[in-house]
């Protein structure tokens, strides 16, 4: 059984994470647990808990920043933000499981928002870090505009722990807005679901989420979700209504746009069996991989974030599963993007497939910069 420690501050932890490096312990960083699923975890000797670097460090409101410890949940900031009328603009999935802040940003975990809001890199404006080798780096600030040269703290987002353990960071923040609508329409081709995505991204509305799902008994559904003042959240909704009608569809107004978006959020909680598969594609490769992924599986469930190019695809046949996600990693690779295997328990899948992408090389070198020994998170990344 491996040792589990839980630092209770950022120095603590990096005392931890040097007690290892000197003693070549490998390290398994672990927030809220949410995302366990992702990459191949091997054994560690220790299993590091963020859970006690919990809590909000300051919050400005009149400055629309907000700092918090790594191991806080999302859902606790989120209700801390709401006391005072703002929010954090990410939507990312597993919140009621528990995601933290600094699991989000390690997973680089975002949501349909993105579009509208920008994603974690986006709204990130600063981190604390504790290394390997025991000290504490500090990389951006606390205000918008406080880069100058390389922005650093861009690393630590998607590293999954490789590189350091994010113990706090700050954020940009946004007030609530005053009027939130959401509607969906059902097309009889991917080419007409996403060519009205399409439509509506190359507007200057930016709705706050441009959503497609397929399932085997309800094919191509567009989900749109507007949030702002009344006129503009109208116009989306209309706009939406016009470019349905040309392709032979109709509208349908969602009461609570939270009840449509959030099971496909959680698309990848809410599978059973087989595989979910990430994809991130070019707009224009959406329309090839969605077709692609009805033929891999009849019963497969895709959720597309059609304005980002993100698409999950969940492919319930465990019969054929490994060639049905082997050849959808495939598609994404010829169309022009990247997959992964996002979650599966069927054994002989790799979790990320193919060759290795450009730009390796370059990270092999951060990798041995930031932990030369090798202690963090070993064979998480793409790079084993």
């Amino acid at each position: 059984m491996p040792r589990v420690e839980r630092p209770s501050g950022a120095e603590a932890c990096a005392s931890v994470l040097a007690e290892c490096a000197r003693d070549g312990a490998s390290v398994r960083v672990r927030g809220g647990g949410t995302k366990d699923h992702l990459g191949t975890r091997h054994a560690t000797a220790v299993v590091l808990e963020t859970a006690g670097l919990d809590g909000i460090v300051d919050h400005v409101p009149e400055d629309l920043t907000v700092t918090v410890r790594a191991g806080m949940p999302f859902a606790a900031l989120r209700d801390a933000l709401a006391i005072h009328g703002q929010f954090l603009p990410l939507d990312p999935p597993h919140v009621a499981r528990g995601a933290t802040v600094g699991g989000i940003i390690a997973s680089n975990s975002n949501g349909f928002g993105r579009y509208r809001y920008g994603g974690v890199r986006d709204l990130l404006l600063g981190v604390r870090a504790a290394l390997a080798d025991g000290t504490i780096a500090r990389a951006g600030g606390r205000v918008v505009k406080n880069v100058a040269g390389y922005d650093l703290n861009k690393l630590f987002i998607g590293s999954l722990g490789t590189l350091g353990v994010v113990v706090e960071a700050t954020f940009k923040i946004l007030p609530v807005p005053p009027v939130a609508r959401a509607a969906s329409a059902t097309f009889a081709s991917a080419q007409d679901a996403f060519g009205a995505a399409d439509a509506l991204v190359r507007t200057s509305l930016r709705p706050k989420a441009i959503v497609v799902e397929r399932t085997a008994d309800r094919p191509w559904t567009l989900v749109i979700a507007a949030a702002g003042e009344a006129a503009p959240v109208e116009r989306a909704l209309t706009e939406l209504g016009r470019v349905a009608a040309a392709r032979g569809a109709t509208v349908e107004a969602i009461g609570d746009p939270e009840s449509a978006l959030g099971p496909l959020r959680e698309l990848v909680d809410l599978a059973v069996g087989g595989a979910v598969v990430r994809a991130v594609l070019p707009l224009s490769a959406q329309v090839g991989f969605g077709e692609a992924a009805a033929r891999s599986d009849r019963g497969a469930r895709l959720v597309a974030d059609a304005a980002s190019g993100i698409a999950y695809v969940h492919l319930p046949d465990e019969a054929g599963v490994i060639a049905a996600a082997d050849g959808l990693l495939a598609d994404a690779r010829i169309l022009g993007g990247s997959a992964r295997v996002e979650r599966t328990a069927v054994a002989g899948l790799d979790p990320f497939g193919g060759p290795e992408p450009a730009g390796a090389f370059l990270m092999r070198r951060l990798k041995d910069a930031f932990d030369p020994s090798g202690i963090l998170e070993p064979a998480r990344s793409v790079l084993g």
